[in-house]
């Protein structure tokens, strides 16, 4: 029997451990139950033949990189690692395994449920990623079942806090942990029949707007942070049309564009009562950086023109403070693991692949820039990712396990 066919055989294997992963709630923030889903992850690796660790975050480095309300939520990196013998390459695995927060009312109640109906499983994580992870689990479960062997080593990371930053998951084990690898397939950014050979990169900045305190009753005796942050903000559309100039083409002929989110979290500061003139407003602003650009220009650009803009308002006094930053990658799909990975997915689904570049950020970067080794991004993804009613499709889970499998036992690099 071929992993495929025990795949195909024991669905309910794949399935039953992506609703034990979805029941357990990873939501960051804060980072919820790390330490319980670590844990469970340690034993599936171990129990498909992989030497593994979990590795605990130091108490003084989440005191520096994490705000004091998650100081008491430890954070933990798993990996895994199998040696064939006779192999001179290694191949890495990356999944994160916290998800967002959830909000709304769900059509199976629970937003942890993992209900499975018409061929989709519900679930928050089922589509960004814990299904990425039950298919690579079922993979090497196929693998260890038929007695098939893999034709590189292997490598596998499970890492936390994705969904903020990355930097005590898959940035941490890159700088720390004892890696080798020759590539890495982070699941994520590539679905269907499409290979990821890049992703855009974000720069976040929080603007703080200064005003003057006054008593309502008084307005003209203060500075309203509210009226001059609205000014600011309509100020934008300037750069925005600039932005929406700029084009670059993906391989697959798509055109991205550099883009700039404004407002996602915005508030006012203390003292703040119906009748007082604001002396504080604030905001947020995404960038999508494209792989084109560069960052430094990026955000020096972006900086210069907020001091233009605040200097053309009246009384307008801003702050600008750096939230954090993921940088884009690319790499042209010409390397033999891009054609490798497009073969595996071509035989598995009976579609010709084609590369795309994802306009989210994922960890890519990780690999690719620091490590400077051939990476893609592949995974079942599903639809409604972050949203109400996230669900991720049974045949897309099943058909990520196999294009797992042939890729572990068709490419030795």
């Amino acid at each position: 029997m071929s992993p495929a066919d025990f795949i195909d055989r024991h669905p309910g294997e794949l399935l039953g451990r992506l609703q034990q992963l979805v029941g357990v709630s990873t939501v960051n923030p804060p980072g919820e139950n790390y330490d319980a889903i670590t844990k469970w992850l340690v034993h599936e690796l171990e129990d498909v033949g992989l030497r593994t660790r979990r590795f605990p975050i130091p108490a003084a480095l989440m005191r520096k990189e994490l705000p004091p309300e998650q100081h008491g939520y430890p954070r933990f990196n798993v990996l895994g690692q199998r040696p064939v013998a006779g192999a001179r390459k290694t191949i890495h695995f990356n999944a994160h395994y916290d998800v967002v927060p959830v909000s709304g009312t769900w059509k199976h109640g629970s937003p942890f449920s993992g209900a499975i109906e018409r061929g989709w499983m519900y679930g928050r994580g089922t589509a960004d990623m814990k299904g990425s992870i039950a298919s690579l689990l079922m993979a090497m479960r196929a693998l260890r079942a038929t007695g098939t062997a893999p034709r590189m080593n292997v490598e596998i990371s499970f890492t936390a806090d994705e969904e903020t930053d990355s930097a005590l998951g898959t940035g941490w084990l890159v700088a720390h942990a004892p890696i080798k690898p020759d590539y890495a397939v982070v699941m994520e950014g590539g679905e269907g029949r499409h290979v990821c050979c890049g992703h855009n990169g974000t720069l976040w900045l929080e603007v703080h707007v200064h005003g003057r305190p006054a008593h309502g009753s008084l307005p003209a005796k203060g500075i309203n942070a509210l009226e001059k942050m609205a000014a600011l903000v309509r100020a934008f559309d300037t750069y925005k049309h600039t932005l929406a100039q700029r084009t670059w083409k993906t391989p697959e002929g798509k055109l991205h564009r550099p883009t700039v989110n404004l407002g996602g979290v915005f508030h006012c500061g203390e003292g703040a009562k119906i009748n007082t003139v604001p002396a504080l407003a604030s905001f947020t602003i995404d960038r999508r950086v494209i792989p084109a650009e560069t960052h430094a220009a990026a955000e020096r650009e972006l900086r210069a023109f907020l001091v233009k803009a605040a200097r053309q308002i009246p009384q307008c006094t801003i702050s600008v403070h750096k939230i954090s930053e993921n940088y884009p990658c690319f790499s042209e799909p010409t390397h033999p693991f891009f054609n490798a990975m497009a073969g595996c997915v071509t035989r598995v689904r009976k579609e010709k692949t084609k590369f795309n570049v994802s306009t989210g950020f994922n960890d890519m970067h990780f690999f690719s820039h620091h490590l400077k080794i051939p990476t893609l991004g592949y995974g079942p993804g599903g639809i409604d990712y972050h949203g109400v009613d996230e669900r991720a499709e049974v045949k897309e889970l099943i058909a990520s396990a196999k294009i797992y499998a042939e890729l572990l036992t068709t490419f030795a690099g």
